[in-house]
């Protein structure tokens, strides 16, 4: 179960906010059972993008999975 402050990777594009599939982000917010307010940020810690997501928009991050980097706009 995704809480508060819980690390989480996108399960959709979001062109929109310049976010990809499978970027992580930080959960701010709970919206009951409907969703999250999710927090994207460059590794210099400027915050790229709020978001409010539901909950197939998003999933808990895994065991064993390795971060990526990449430049903001680009897949």
């Amino acid at each position: 179960m995704i809480q508060e402050h819980d690390t989480v990777a996108l399960t959709v594009d979001l062109p929109g906010h310049n976010l990809c599939r499978d970027d992580l982000g930080t959960v701010v917010m709970l919206h009951g059972d409907k969703g999250f307010e999710v927090e994207f940020m460059a590794l210099d810690g400027e915050t790229m993008a709020v978001v409010s997501l539901t909950t197939d928009q998003v999933r808990p991050i895994g065991r064993r999975e390795i971060a990526h980097a990449r430049a903001v706009g680009l897949h």
